[in-house]
């Protein structure tokens, strides 16, 4: 089939399913973000895989068939991403408990936890996961010089929620950032 032929043939597809496959993708998000995601994957799978495709109306049934396995990834993906930030709680949490008094491991959850989850994955891949900013960019898909920044502001918000959550960074900062840098 010739590169028009596969555009022509996609075309058609996307324009006679995508309002099924919105609705399909939107009932079972929680965000207008995540229906664009999986909607964009759904259809990113039908190009690659456009050979595989039934005629009539069975491609409909092939895209609901992607669509719901784009879903069941990404929620996955989710899952994966929630246990991490939960264990990289509790190693705050654990390592709080192991200070004095003042730094209460409650200061340090709610420090953990008022970082927005971009904050709290990036600190993860670090602190937890150990990797280093080029893995992290790997990971993330952006470039070396982004995850730098990223890192840096994450480790500040850190720093700053410790502080208002009564952590005194002046006794444990250094032992706050080594943590999130995955040196222990």
């Amino acid at each position: 089939m010739s590169h028009h032929d596969r555009k022509q043939r996609f075309e058609v597809i996307y324009v006679a399913n995508y309002a099924d496959i919105l609705a399909y993708v939107r009932r079972r998000t929680d965000s207008h973000e995540d229906a664009a995601d999986a909607l964009a994957e759904t259809f990113a799978t039908a190009w690659r895989r456009l050979d595989d495709i039934a005629e009539g109306r069975d491609a409909r049934l092939w895209l609901f068939g992607v669509a719901r396995r784009v879903l069941a990834n990404g929620r996955r993906a989710e899952s994966r991403r929630s246990d991490l930030v939960e264990r990289l709680g509790h190693q705050l949490a654990v390592w709080a408990e192991h200070t004095e008094a003042g730094e209460s491991r409650a200061g340090v959850q709610e420090a953990f936890a008022r970082l927005s989850p971009g904050d709290r994955e990036i600190l993860a891949l670090a602190g937890w996961e150990g990797l280093r900013p080029d893995e992290i960019a790997t990971v993330l898909g952006c470039s070396r010089a982004n995850t730098r920044l990223r890192l840096h502001r994450a480790r500040k918000r850190l720093a700053r929620h410790l502080d208002a959550a009564g952590v005194d960074m002046a006794r444990i900062g250094l032992r706050a950032v080594a943590m999130t840098k995955g040196v222990m």
